[in-house]
């Protein structure tokens, strides 16, 4: 099953109809992507994650049912990325995903795929649902960064069999300092060769909870690295838009939209983006404020100088498309206006 058309088609009305309106601050913020942990545990460490530090204390929570259906709601994304954590491990996962797609809602679903396969029986294959399986490198390189033996081939074992079964299957791969860039491009091929819909990458954020602070990558030594990476005359099926690829590459520059992937957690959304949680709120309206935002972005908090996430710059290319033809004409040509960060943890 490949790319919905649907997808981009009601991705971009949905764009146009909230820039008409000026949603929420009627200053053309809007939610296109919702970001769902439904819990924080994993049944993985990986070395890079801030998640399971940050959350610590309230591992033991998951959003019931309900909680996590509102806030879809509330949002109204036509988009909903459920990560986490580990999302699989919630005891009912597979309702959720099936409430959100019967409304016709796309849902990716993040996940390291050790518990996919299981998944996959109760949650039938659709064009609104895709898995997201997290992919750091080929064997050796990916088992090193989630410290355990034998993930790598889980994973792959768990996408071919998806792929045969019908279910849309991206990838999700983040790029750390010192990546072999050798190992993760020959990864991206034999990912497109296996059929995967597309290979989603971007820079690992630099959380302050990760100890090993000397893991993450500047932005000026990334945009190096993706140069590399995303040789065009490579035969790599990227998920993510080209518009975005060109920032990694550091052709194009853009401010963060990160406003437009709200993140709900156990702890209510999170202010004020995926990335960064200095607080919690229960009022998502809080998320879209001009006072907001004038404190957080490129050049403005340190803690954004480094970044290249695409829930905090895919959108923003988006965005920047629908004022500029040109750029619009080369994201209908890939198809690609609906990629605004989903699978970005």
């Amino acid at each position: 099953m490949g790319r919905p058309l649907e997808l981009a088609a009601r991705t971009g009305w949905y764009i146009l109809k909230n820039k008409v309106k000026g949603r929420f601050t009627g200053q053309g913020r809007f939610p296109l992507v919702t970001m769902l942990e439904p819990l924080e545990k994993c049944n993985l460490a990986c070395e890079g994650c801030g998640r399971i530090r940050e959350y610590e204390r309230v591992l033991d929570r998951t959003l019931s049912v309900e909680q996590c259906l509102a806030a879809v709601e509330e949002s109204g994304a036509p988009i909903v990325s459920i990560a986490g954590g580990e999302p699989t491990l919630h005891p009912h996962i597979a309702e959720i995903v099936n409430s959100i797609t019967a409304k016709r809602k796309f849902v990716y679903l993040c996940t390291n795929a050790l518990l996919m396969e299981r998944v996959m029986k109760k949650i039938p294959s659709s064009k609104y649902f895709c898995f997201v399986v997290h992919m750091d490198g080929m064997e050796e390189a990916h088992d090193r960064s989630v410290y355990r033996k034998g993930v790598f081939k889980i994973a792959i074992r768990g996408i071919r069999n998806a792929l045969d079964e019908g279910y849309r299957v991206t990838t999700n791969s983040t790029v750390f300092n010192g990546v072999d860039e050798e190992d993760i491009t020959n990864m991206f091929e034999m990912l497109t060769e296996m059929g995967v819909e597309g290979c989603m990458v971007s820079p690992g954020y630099q959380f302050d909870s990760v100890p090993n602070q000397n893991l993450f990558i500047s932005r000026q030594q990334a945009r190096k690295v993706f140069k590399n990476i995303l040789d065009p005359r490579r035969k790599i099926r990227f998920y993510n838009n080209p518009l975005y690829l060109d920032f990694l590459r550091g052709e194009r520059d853009y401010q963060c939209t990160a406003w437009a992937n709200p993140t709900y957690t156990v702890l209510g959304w999170r202010e004020p983006c995926y990335l960064l949680g200095d607080r919690h709120t229960q009022d998502l309206n809080d998320l879209f404020t001009d006072e907001l935002w004038e404190r957080y972005g490129v050049g403005k908090d340190p803690r954004c100088a480094n970044c290249l996430m695409h829930c905090g710059f895919e959108s923003a290319s988006i965005f920047g498309a629908f004022e500029s033809p040109r750029d619009a004409i080369k994201l209908i040509k890939k198809g690609a206006v609906q990629n605004s960060g989903v699978g970005a943890s």
